[in-house]
């Protein structure tokens, strides 16, 4: 990444370390090998993890909607309302994404977690320690005092991840899934005294930039 544009952008020198995990900051020279991933699968047809059925679209359609999204969340970043997603590399692979996103969170202090990982990579283990990076970073990093989550009740690898992070349940609700099909959404809570961590410490580089960059030691100090 050019220096001159971290500088401009901050959040572009964010780096999380878990063992073989790197955690980073989108980039657009990371949307080929993150569209070729989702291609690939991020899960079977007949399943919809996401309470946004965004893998539904036509595989012509999906890559530039793909683009579309990142582009989008990363022109709407404000102190008031952001979210950071992070490429999830493993020995130098691309394996998914992990994320958080929030809004009035000078106030709140809480904010969603948020992740996919490529159907090949599933039941290794990667989903969980990718979280514990993502919510290390939140609370020891940006000054989260919560996060949540939330998982439909028949996605239970989902689920498993959040149990073994240290979620707990906050309430379900019954929603669209996809046209025609009511799912039953399991909403979950974490906080500092529950959350799980590692075996293995998390390095985190770059976080005191993105704190200036969102306004975040402004409003501690203030």
């Amino acid at each position: 990444m050019d220096p001159a544009l971290v500088t401009l952008w901050p959040i572009f020198g964010l780096r999380v370390r878990l063992g073989d995990l790197e955690l980073g900051p989108v980039s657009d020279d990371d949307l080929p090998e993150l569209i070729a991933l989702v291609l690939d699968g991020v899960h079977d047809k007949d399943r919809m993890p996401f309470s946004m059925p965004w893998t539904d679209a036509p595989a012509d359609e999906l890559p530039a909607n793909y683009l579309r999204h990142y582009w989008e969340v990363r022109g709407r970043t404000t102190p008031d309302r952001w979210s950071i997603d992070l490429v999830v590399r493993r020995g130098g692979e691309v394996v998914g994404i992990q994320g958080v996103s929030t809004q009035d969170f000078l106030v709140t202090r809480t904010g969603e977690t948020g992740s996919w990982l490529g159907r090949r990579f599933q039941g290794q283990g990667i989903g969980t320690r990718m979280r514990q990076a993502m919510c290390t970073l939140a609370f020891d990093h940006l000054g989260f005092e919560e996060v949540t989550s939330a998982a439909f009740l028949d996605n239970p690898a989902s689920l498993g991840v959040s149990r073994k992070v240290g979620y707990v349940p906050n309430g379900d609700v019954r929603m669209k899934r996809r046209p025609g099909e009511c799912a039953v959404n399991r909403g979950l809570l974490l906080t500092p005294e529950a959350f799980v961590r590692p075996a293995t410490p998390v390095e985190v580089e770059g976080a005191a930039a993105v704190r200036r960059f969102l306004g975040i030691d402004a409003a501690v100090d203030g």
